[in-house]
């Protein structure tokens, strides 16, 4: 299940060594408790050490896979988190060059796709330097991302939420199709505190889409839409006991909701309501036919049915609510609070017969470890106000004086 943004900066909130101590410590007497591990006393006297020496410091492997777990777990804006504990941690923080974050992009891909059957997996890379921030990043908000083309009369072939990456991918030198689709896939665009940010293409072979068709009604195939398999969101910071890792990929499996009324049906998306409408013979000459309603269903429908017959995961939203209501109880029998942002826990398809998650508030702290919104390192015009390679010159220069 994807996240979506909020309004904290990492750059403009920069944590204090203090601050890094004191989450440190309380995510290692949380690890080592809820883990039944002894020595918390001596892990704890040796990352106060360590951070007094550096700023900062390194998480073991255990430390690292457990709080990624946790930040999903404590994600308020997921509705999908009865399957935290499943979550497939890759450590990669050693991998440092653009090259070699392209590779595992792509073992990333292979990796959660199996076979359709859509894995949750997180690839994690190199921590944020102290006072100085993300030593890689990628540009784009998810892996797999369509175009959104803008002509020169100002509408948009493609995905209107995709145009200005599209801007940004075409001012470091990327080249779109000569005929422009609606579906053409987005370049990576990667950088790291020592390259430039570089344009790096998608795997095609690792992109499964999904045709969408409909069981009642075969025009619905001529709309010739399509959306891929897996989302794996790319531009949320990871921040686990103080340290922060702002390249750290992940993803869920798609609830219906997120394709059908989202990325179809907003009019600043792909807009299909009016042409489903149509499809339908409803009279959309007044809103009181609830025509959008009507329409924004059957290509819920259509969502659903399709994923299904093409053998790729996917959830319905009643069902994801029961799970949720799971999950709620088990956070609730081991004495930990239900953290939750009401209005992204109930989606517009369906929710208000969903007595139990609709009914019910929710703790609304978001405690840490958690997943949080970056800034957008591209403006409208395309271009990165500072790289990180930059940044980190600037750091050195700092601190050579």
């Amino acid at each position: 299940m994807t996240h979506s943004s909020d309004s904290y900066s990492p750059d403009s909130q920069a944590p204090t060594a203090g601050d890094v101590a004191a989450e440190a410590v309380e995510f290692l007497h949380l690890f080592h408790e809820e883990r039944r591990l002894p020595g918390v006393a001596a892990r704890v006297a040796q990352v106060r050490e360590e951070i007094a020496v550096t700023g900062t410091y390194r998480h073991t492997g255990e430390e690292l896979v457990y709080g990624a777990k946790v930040a999903w777990r404590q994600s308020a804006r997921c509705v999908g988190r009865v399957r935290w504990a499943g979550l497939k941690v890759r450590d990669r923080r050693d991998v440092t060059t653009v090259a070699g974050i392209a590779q595992e992009l792509a073992r990333h891909l292979a990796l959660a796709d199996n076979g359709g059957q859509i894995r949750s997996v997180m690839t994690v890379f190199a921590p944020d330097r102290p006072r100085v921030g993300p030593r890689a990043r990628i540009w784009n908000d998810q892996l797999i991302r369509y175009c959104g083309h803008r002509a020169d009369d100002g509408s948009v072939r493609g995905d209107p939420a995709q145009v200005a990456m599209t801007d940004a991918a075409r001012g470091l030198g990327w080249h779109p199709p000569v005929a422009p689709g609606r579906f053409d896939l987005l370049p990576w665009v990667v950088e790291t505190a020592y390259e430039d940010p570089t344009l790096v293409e998608v795997p095609r072979d690792l992109v499964r889409e999904v045709a969408l068709t409909h069981p009642a009604y075969p025009w619905f195939e001529e709309l010739r839409l399509r959306w891929h398999a897996l989302p794996v969101i790319s531009n949320m910071r990871l921040r686990v006991g103080g340290v922060d890792y702002s390249c750290a990929p992940f993803n869920g499996h798609y609830l219906s909701d997120e394709i059908g009324t989202r990325n179809m049906g907003d009019g600043a998306r792909y807009d299909q309501l009016l042409p489903v409408a149509r499809g339908l013979g409803l009279d959309t000459s007044r809103e009181d036919t609830l025509w959008r309603e009507h329409a924004v269903l059957v290509i819920n429908q259509a969502v659903l049915h399709s994923f299904r017959l093409a053998g790729v995961r996917m959830s319905d939203p009643h069902t994801e609510s029961e799970l949720f209501m799971t999950f709620c109880a088990q956070e609730e029998r081991a004495g930990r609070p239900v953290h939750g942002d009401w209005s992204w826990l109930n989606g517009s398809v369906g929710w208000a017969a969903l007595h139990a998650v609709h009914h019910r508030y929710y703790d609304t702290r978001v405690p840490n470890p958690n997943l949080w919104q970056t800034d957008r390192v591209y403006g409208s015009a395309g271009a990165a106000p500072l790289t990180l390679r930059q940044r980190h010159d600037v750091a050195r220069l700092r601190e050579a004086y």
